[in-house]
């Protein structure tokens, strides 16, 4: 008997965008999920298995051949991402939202799709994902005062960190159940009241990563940019990506680039485009093999050692 199947990254835009579905149109379906940068998650599925899917927040681009499998096979997939999509196939069983625009998230995207029904968890959605004023224009529009706006991007903040990781023991929740945990909340502040536990293991966790990678200095450096050299260690996957966010923030004039060692060599690396200039991590990225993203943030998955030098040289020209 054929399943149905929610496929969706692990990162707090990922989890948001699928809470927000389900409390809209909920559906008996089987999860799939991984670490953030865990992105070609068709592959696991079997085409011939398959009646429903619904994928969030990966880019079509890198799961192009199992969604072509899936459709050919009869499935009925739902795409929506923010991610480079290239050319989208055409197909009656396929329906599409896609929007790579630099202040748009996946979260975002379905808020719309569904017309406000669950904003409060776009807002923390697109906190997540680092776009603060795209943020903060959904929670105006439901009246939030400032300590739960705030509230909402620590949530968003803590939960995407959750997402980083070479692999899932490095994570403090699997992503599958951090969404199963905050399932069933129309309100993030109410889930953070009722598993304040869950909520305090994120925020301890997220503090004490963070303290040890402020302490670190640039490895390399210009006045437009800069690259920090993480170690190869479980805090420094868990931290690579917000750490970036973290950078993007302090000094939005200033492209960052955060490099972590990998346990078999080479670096898993991450991009933040400047805050005033979002554009190009994604092109940067995609020179690379293993790269991909979006315009403001990117990422390449296995960086070679002997690589770096090149990277730095494109990093430069990209943000001269």
């Amino acid at each position: 008997m054929k399943k149905n199947f929610d496929v969706f990254n692990g990162d707090a835009d990922g989890i948001c965008a699928l809470l927000q579905l389900r409390q809209a149109m909920p559906l008996d379906a089987e999860l799939l999920t991984g670490v953030k940068r865990d992105i070609q998650l068709l592959d696991g599925l079997d085409p011939e298995a398959v009646d429903r899917v619904t994928v969030l927040d990966v880019s079509l681009d890198k799961n192009r051949k199992p969604l072509v499998a899936l459709l050919a096979a009869g499935a009925h997939v739902f795409y929506c991402d923010h991610h480079f999509a290239g050319e989208i196939p055409g197909h009656p069983n396929l329906e599409t939202l896609i929007n790579p625009a630099p202040d748009v998230c996946t979260s975002l995207l379905v808020n719309g799709h569904l017309r406000g029904a669950y904003a409060h968890w776009a807002v923390v959605g697109a906190f997540g994902d680092n776009l603060d004023d795209s943020a903060r224009a959904v929670a105006r529009t439901l009246d939030l005062d400032t300590d739960t706006v705030d509230l909402y991007k620590r949530l968003g903040t803590y939960v995407n960190y959750n997402g980083y990781g070479a692999m899932l023991g490095d994570l403090h929740f699997h992503p599958a159940e951090l969404y199963q945990l905050m399932h069933g909340y129309a309100e993030p502040r109410q889930f953070v009241q009722d598993a304040s536990a869950s909520f305090d293991k994120l925020e301890q966790g997220y503090e004490g990563d963070m303290s040890k990678a402020a302490a670190i200095s640039p490895e390399w450096e210009s006045d437009s940019a800069a690259l920090y050299l993480l170690p190869d260690a479980p805090w420094a996957r868990r931290v690579s990506g917000v750490f970036g966010n973290s950078l993007a923030n302090q000094t939005p004039q200033r492209a960052h680039a955060v490099f972590t060692r990998k346990p078999e060599g080479g670096f898993l690396v991450s991009v933040r485009a400047p805050l005033a200039d979002k554009r190009d991590a994604d092109t940067l990225c995609r020179q690379f093999d293993t790269g991909g993203g979006r315009a403001a943030a990117a990422g390449i998955n296995a960086l070679p050692d002997d690589q770096m030098r090149a990277f730095i040289d494109a990093f430069s020209a990209t943000y001269p």
